[in-house]
């Protein structure tokens, strides 16, 4: 089955390009940015030697539903869909910073707590908390964006202190994080699942803030399952959950977290088609929609064609 997993457009009035972990992002006449979302996975900051089949159309279709559905709360920078792998909307002047904000003790944040640390980005953890517990209120943990390598906690305070956000654009992304992730967890519950965690990513446009890049896809959120939630944390066993956190454990216990002189273990056929899998689940899951894979036979040539028509859809 064919994946996207590199990109080389050439598309007219393109004065950039960047190729992310994930997501290649071209630049038309330095406002309009056009994302395309690829079959690539990463996991511990690597990129994987494989792509996922449909992967790109699942991720790049779930964060535009979620723009879609909080448009009303926060201004964001999607103008388009032009194709199932690709979103066009306003180039903003992007934030060095991550906004990530955890509703529950889990993942890194948990593997941090277990070994000692009562103290997460400058914010306080209380003792006694146990893997998967929810916080009393959800917290934000923000993190520096490395152009490469890993991305590193920082506290609110330091990112003031440093500059890299002014402390009136820190305020309001704190509240647009804040109203997203209650949106986000109400869409979820009406799912039956479980916003976990995410994170938000926001730039400048005009002056004002503006929420960017993609929101809720399994790529930037953890899910569990509500149904059988409290069975399973009172008897300290693993959640159910619909996350990207499945490839990492997959990863760790066949011996690699990104470290030096680690080797990806083998992806197989198999595998990929069981991650594919996972990610559908959550798609139909999340958006209560019946996922339509779309003709995969020449994804350069059918995405080339749907982005020109845009770019001149949005020209005129």
């Amino acid at each position: 089955m064919e994946t996207l997993v590199k990109t080389d457009f050439r598309f007219p009035g393109q004065t950039a390009e960047y190729h992310g972990k994930v997501r290649d992002v071209y630049t038309i006449d330095n406002d309009l940015l056009v994302m395309v979302a690829t079959d690539r996975i990463s996991a511990f900051d690597v990129i994987l030697p494989k792509g996922i089949p449909f992967k790109g159309q699942v991720l790049n279709q779930i964060a535009a539903y979620f723009l879609q559905s909080t448009a009303d709360l926060v201004p964001n920078w999607l103008l388009d869909t032009p194709d199932p792998m690709v979103s066009a909307g306003y180039r903003c002047e992007g934030f060095p910073v991550e906004m990530i904000i955890r509703g529950y003790l889990t993942g890194s944040a948990w593997r941090e707590y277990a070994a000692g640390a009562r103290e997460l980005c400058g914010v306080k953890l209380p003792d006694g908390m146990r893997e998967n517990e929810r916080f009393p209120e959800p917290i934000i943990t923000p993190t520096t964006k490395a152009a490469e390598g890993h991305d590193e906690n920082i506290s609110r305070e330091e990112i003031i202190a440093q500059g890299l956000v002014s402390e009136a654009d820190y305020a309001k992304m704190e509240e647009y994080t804040r109203a997203l992730f209650r949106r986000g967890t109400e869409m979820a519950a009406e799912k039956g699942l479980i916003l976990v965690d995410t994170k938000y990513e926001f730039g400048r446009r005009d002056g004002k803030v503006i929420l960017i890049d993609e929101i809720h896809t399994p790529d930037s959120s953890r899910y569990f399952y509500a149904d059988g939630y409290e069975e399973r944390f009172e008897k300290g066993e693993p959640q159910r959950q619909l996350s990207k956190e499945f490839v990492r454990q997959w990863l760790i216990e066949n011996g690699f977290m990104g470290k030096e002189g680690q080797q990806v273990p083998e992806m197989t056929g198999e595998f990929c088609r069981q991650v594919s899998e996972r990610y559908i689940e959550l798609y139909e899951h999340i958006t209560g929609r019946k996922f339509e894979p779309a003709d995969a036979s020449d994804l350069s040539a059918r995405i080339e064609k749907n982005v020109l028509d845009c770019i001149d859809r949005l020209h005129n």
